[in-house]
């Protein structure tokens, strides 16, 4: 297993966005509505709901004691002994020890149990696959990754035995993994349950490609877009994190845009909002067939587009987008106008994006967006100043090229800590196995 930089936790957030299930046709996982205040019911009903919002409550806060949850829940004392017996008695919460600093025994501390649920988050690029397990409190357990696999039949496999490598790694069985999200690339459509718009990883078009994943793992497995994924790890624990309206803009071996509108992700009424690079901005003729494959803002902005123009330019072999923007940081003159290049096209694309969108927040990532964006920020600042009179901040992600994966786990969570929680006190518990 190789060693990989620690994942950042993911944040302690009452709900993310809602999430795409994994069967087809994909439908929309929703937060819960109800609540003590509103919900007439039955004595088992209003049991299940005192339980809900004292289990959210330890979720948010961490280790509490019964006066502190009744104090800051508002139910009653015998109430939260009564949810806190329940929840301990299904495993959702466990005794963590006892509060200090007063004299006399102190008062029993309550904590969620993280053996509740686990979920595993994948991400799925051109070069590398990333996963990681967690459990049901955000914590990073293990991750791994591997160089991308060549064909179809060899990615399916990939995926499916990456996930059970990293359950073998927790000490797992696969059947007590409580959901896994796949980050990929291209449109996911959720009318046809097919993967569109992926240039760059063709294979993934291939019919019956996320049957096949879901065949290996399990029904409880869900698929988002990788930019859209990148977003939602900015929310979670990035530059996004409080942000209402916000878009990730993802410039590397292609050109994508993750949107947030009032908290939630948009992915459009074809799963292809975001799809900026056939914006018909750039040198090429968007008619032209060829420019159209790719779209004419990912031919001119991607990696590609970096390379081709530092070739143009005169820049010696051989090239890399790394390579070129090292470059300018040594204050080389061509590579220079190469990185003003590439500002002055985001700048372009944010422009044209601004003023649909007016989002508070740019976030710049992937290979040369986030690696570049020491270069890129207050270029393309300059630039849109010239262009529009829309001018969000624009900062670069902190996660790096965990983001995608980030995103996959805070996905998976919100799927399973709906499952986990919302379980009835008389449902019989699924056991974890090891």
């Amino acid at each position: 297993m190789l060693c990989l930089p620690p994942l950042t936790s993911v944040r302690r957030r009452a709900y993310v966005c809602p999430v795409l299930s994994g069967k087809f046709p994909y439908y929309t996982v929703e937060p819960p509505t109800t609540s003590i205040h509103q919900t007439p019911g039955t004595p088992s009903l209003l049991r299940a709901i005192n339980e809900r919002t004292v289990l959210e409550l330890i979720r948010v806060e961490g280790a509490l004691s019964r006066a502190q949850v009744a104090r800051q829940s508002g139910l009653s004392k015998p109430t939260v002994s009564q949810a806190l017996a329940g929840l301990e008695e299904s495993g959702l919460v466990r005794e963590v020890g006892r509060s200090t600093g007063r004299k006399g025994p102190g008062a029993l501390l309550y904590e969620l149990n993280p053996r509740s649920g686990l979920v595993v988050g994948l991400d799925v690029g051109r070069n590398w696959v990333r996963g990681a397990i967690a459990d049901i409190a955000g914590h990073v357990v293990c991750r791994r990754q591997e160089r991308t696999a060549r064909t179809a039949a060899a990615l399916v496999e990939q995926v499916a035995g990456l996930g059970r490598l990293l359950a073998g790694d927790a000490d797992l069985k696969w059947r007590a993994v409580t959901h896994t999200t796949v980050g990929i690339p291209g449109a996911l459509d959720p009318v046809l349950g097919t993967v569109e718009l992926a240039p760059n990883l063709p294979r993934w078009t291939s019919r019956g490609l996320l049957e096949a994943i879901r065949h290996q793992l399990g029904d409880a497995v869900s698929f988002e877009n990788d930019v859209n994924l990148a977003a939602l790890g900015e929310q979670a624990a990035g530059c996004a994190v409080g942000v209402q309206n916000f878009v990730f803009l993802s410039v590397g071996t292609g050109v994508g845009l993750g949107i947030v509108i009032e908290g939630r992700l948009y992915r459009g009424a074809r799963g292809a909002a975001g799809e900026i690079g056939y914006m018909p901005l750039g040198a090429g003729d968007p008619h032209d067939r060829a420019t159209r494959r790719r779209g004419a803002l990912e031919e001119a902005t991607s990696a590609s587009g970096v390379v081709s123009l530092a070739r143009e330019l005169g820049m010696p072999p051989p090239l890399t987008p790394k390579r070129v923007f090292d470059a300018a940081r040594r204050n080389d003159p061509l590579a220079a106008r190469v990185v003003q290049a590439e500002a002055n096209r985001i700048a372009m694309a944010i422009a044209a994006v601004a003023p649909v969108l007016d989002p508070e927040l740019v976030i710049l990532g992937g290979g040369i967006g986030g690696g570049g964006g020491d270069l890129l920020v207050d270029r393309t600042l300059a630039e849109l100043t010239d262009l529009s009179p829309f001018r969000p901040r624009i900062e670069v992600s902190v996660l790096g090229d965990e983001v995608v994966l980030q995103g996959a786990l805070s996905t998976a969570l919100a799927v399973a800590r709906e499952q986990v929680f919302n379980r009835s006190p008389d449902q019989e518990r699924r056991e974890i196995m090891v």
